[in-house]
């Protein structure tokens, strides 16, 4: 028996290798909020009968059934491949650095066809019986990862799904000795790509980016249930920095709307010889599109500049994730 409340809570993934086929939870990831949810549309008849008052019940139908919803955590240096894999698109085999024990995942931006999940969460009765509820087809539409001062990284994905299966098994959860990255591990360097230098009066960063899909694809032949999404549009990569205005690098990519690569990395303790637990997101092409300088008191000038990601026409975007899970 869990404890009856969300201390008893918990949630599992897994990579799915046919969309919407339910796969046991491989990964138990530590989040702090989620809102995943079974949407049902409903049709009811609206037949006329000598003296009836309300519908009838038994001439309610389901139409349609999906899942969304978003799930919040600490971004940990270990058991973030899978989402960092669904999110990005491409198919990654962790790399061995040598031979130590520490193995990088490089996750660049690709398209998402194929990459869904089955996400298990369950969710204990005041009585501490947990109930479950699957999740499955998840495809990633948007994330973003998030950190600032004395803060950790933080990161925020939304989910389309297929269906919701409350028939499954509740997997035995289990957890690795976990670490979250953080605001003491953070650097953001910008310049000419392959040759970013670090920038002074960084306070907090935000990188969020987008994965448009058609979500509606439901048919004939599907028994109210939708096939997998299709990308219907192009990538979207936006962020923030905010910042003390210490230098005028930013502010003058503003003003001549000049373009720089960006990298944004969280450094933590070596796991083996030179090799230590590594997030890292390389934008090679950033645009600025607000946030000139501005003077509103006695205090430090403080701009915030928001900016989009784009292609260089050669490098992509990308994140890479080095840690010692031998897996993604």
């Amino acid at each position: 028996m869990a404890i009856g409340s969300g201390l008893g809570a918990q949630m599992g993934i897994s990579a799915e290798s046919s969309y919407g086929v339910y796969v046991a939870p491989a990964r138990f990831i530590e989040f702090t909020k989620e809102s995943l949810a079974l949407k049902k549309t409903t049709a009811q008849s609206a037949g006329i009968a000598n003296g009836r008052l309300l519908p009838l019940s038994s001439r309610r139908v389901v139409t349609r059934r999906e899942g969304s919803g978003s799930i919040d955590l600490e971004i940990a240096n270990k058991g973030m491949g899978l989402l960092l894999q669904a999110w990005m698109g491409t198919t990654v085999t962790p790399v061995q650095q040598g031979t130590t024990t520490a193995y990088l995942q490089t996750h660049t931006l690709a398209s998402v066809a194929g990459k869904s999940l089955t996400i298990q969460k369950g969710v204990p009765l005041t009585t501490g019986t947990v109930t479950r509820k699957s999740f499955l087809g998840c495809k990633i539409t948007s994330g973003e990862l998030s950190c600032g001062v004395g803060e950790m990284l933080t990161g925020t994905f939304e989910f389309d799904a297929k269906d919701c299966d409350e028939s499954q098994i509740l997997a035995a959860a289990s957890y690795s000795n976990m670490s979250p990255f953080h605001f003491g591990q953070m650097a953001l360097k910008v310049g000419a790509f392959g040759s970013e230098t670090a920038l002074d009066g960084i306070r907090k960063v935000s990188v969020k980016i987008e994965r448009p899909q058609d979500v509606e694809r439901f048919y004939a032949n599907q028994s109210a249930l939708k096939k997998e999404p299709i990308e219907n549009d192009q990538v979207k990569i936006t962020g923030t920095l905010e910042t003390d205005y210490t230098a005028t690098t930013l502010d003058d990519l503003h003003t001549t709307d000049g373009t720089t690569s960006l990298v944004w990395e969280f450094v933590g303790p070596i796991i083996e010889s030179t090799y230590a637990e590594t997030l890292r997101v390389t934008l090679p092409a950033v645009k600025l599109d607000e946030g000139p300088p501005v003077v509103d008191g006695f205090g430090v000038v403080k701009p915030t500049f928001n900016f989009t990601g784009l292609f260089d026409g050669t490098n992509q975007p990308k994140t890479e994730y080095l840690s010692t899970d031998t897996a993604v």
